[in-house]
């Protein structure tokens, strides 16, 4: 997230995904040893920020995602299309993407996405597939993200804040109201990593 509240730019596209200068929020996860091997890439720094994420990679166990997150635009599927992730997409889970238009699972690669309608069921659906120890991750977007935290559904949530300001574009927070118990900071020069519990 930007610290203006953003978590992508204006005018997201197939072609900017993320919208105009969203990428430049990731370019820290992208550098990492840790996404680079979930990618099935060689290099990446080695650093606090790839151990974080890579901490994060090797607790989730299932992981949750809206439909715009998956890709394919509002309405109704147009089945040819398979998501922005790739033939071996990074989870090597299952994925459940929540959506009004029903839809077969999709295996790709070691990852199968499922097609859920409501939080209620996604999360249900999600714990059901997990082991001892493992994470439902909240992957987003926003507006997942947000109807969980109304919902009191989340056990923990981490931001990552990048010091560049995007001016306009998603913002992770809506009108929600609450507090929040921060439980663990980490920094880099590139990214602030801020766990917190809600409160209660």
């Amino acid at each position: 997230m930007s610290p203006d509240g953003f978590i992508s730019g204006r005018n997201p596209s197939r072609q900017e995904p993320l919208g105009e200068g969203g990428e430049a929020l990731h370019e820290w996860g992208i550098a990492s040893a840790a996404w680079r091997e979930a990618h099935g890439k060689e290099g990446g720094e080695r650093n606090v920020d790839s151990q974080l994420l890579q901490e994060s990679i090797a607790r989730a166990g299932a992981t949750i995602m809206g439909k715009r997150m998956f890709g394919g635009g509002d309405g109704p599927w147009d089945k040819s299309w398979e998501g922005w992730w790739s033939d071996e997409p990074p989870f090597r889970h299952q994925v459940f993407v929540l959506t009004h238009h029903p839809r077969e699972p999709l295996e790709k690669g070691e990852t199968t996405f499922n097609f859920v309608e409501g939080i209620e069921p996604a999360l249900e659906q999600a714990r059901a597939v997990v082991a001892e120890g493992e994470d439902v991750v909240i992957g987003g977007g926003a507006d997942v993200i947000q109807q969980y935290l109304k919902a009191g559904l989340v056990d923990e949530l981490t931001i990552h804040l990048v010091p560049i300001l995007l001016g306009g574009g998603v913002r992770l927070f809506g009108d929600d109201r609450g507090e929040l118990e921060c439980i663990r900071v980490v920094e880099s020069p590139a990214v602030t990593h801020l766990t917190y519990r809600p409160a209660g």
